[in-house]
């Protein structure tokens, strides 16, 4: 198992929810990590200490600033991939607006974009982790879209794994996650969670330090490439 300690680790999508909570976990475990996102700096409403995280801004959508981002920084370690891209369609398929469904592989360009540009910056004897989710496997109604990309971004990392060897890359695939990214609140925000998981073997909502856990051991795993991790409270199983 690899250590962390003076490793160089960039987490993209870095500053809230399941990338901040990875960054402040491999910050813990002695990395200098590197948290970025389109903002470029970590979300105020985050609880937790950030301290020795360092900051910077890019949008995994414009293919120049990834560039020019990789080369500020340099030989890079690990690298996390857990930005969302943007907005995802929800939705009976049927009744989508088509660019609301197009616009949803935001998250697997920006993946490919943030990959192609960091490749030739990473430590052969590094990693890559890509944050998936379990729609991609096992999809609900109402999920087309999040489905549809999610198998995309796996069978991209999947293949980015034959592609980059040495370099070793692997999905973590969260289940349901209480995450800032939630517009509920209150009261209708507890109970869409206890109902939405009330089927699960673990009948609550994951935790972004749970699948931060994930992201850290997909990291540190030397004979690991090419697989997924599920952080989903039994999701998957039938």
């Amino acid at each position: 198992m690899s250590t962390f300690k003076g490793k160089k680790i960039m987490v993209i999508g870095g500053t809230s929810g399941i990338g901040l909570a990875a960054a402040r976990q491999l910050r813990d475990e002695g990395a200098n990590v590197i948290a970025v996102s389109r903002r470029g700096e970590i979300d105020k409403k985050s609880k937790g200490n950030n301290a020795k995280i360092k900051t910077d801004s890019c949008d995994v959508l414009d293919r120049d600033g990834l560039k020019a981002l990789f080369k500020k920084h340099g030989k890079l370690d690990h690298l996390v991939c857990a930005a969302t891209g943007g907005p995802r369609a929800r939705g009976p398929f049927v009744d989508m607006d088509l660019d609301d469904f197009q616009g949803s592989f935001a998250k697997l360009w920006g993946y490919s974009n943030t990959i192609h540009a960091a490749a030739k910056h990473m430590n052969k004897k590094g990693s890559i982790a890509i944050v998936s989710g379990s729609p991609a496997r096992k999809c609900t109604a109402g999920m087309m879209a999040i489905s549809t990309v999610g198998g995309a971004v796996e069978a991209f990392a999947k293949a980015m794994a034959k592609e980059l060897a040495p370099v070793r890359v692997n999905i973590v695939s969260p289940g349901l996650i209480d995450t800032p990214m939630s517009p509920l609140k209150g009261k209708e925000r507890k109970d869409f969670y206890k109902n939405a998981t009330a089927n699960n073997l673990v009948p609550r909502a994951g935790t972004s330090e749970e699948v931060g856990a994930g992201i850290v051991f997909a990291l540190s795993n030397d004979f690991m490439t090419g697989s997924t991790i599920d952080v989903d409270g039994g999701l998957q199983l039938p």
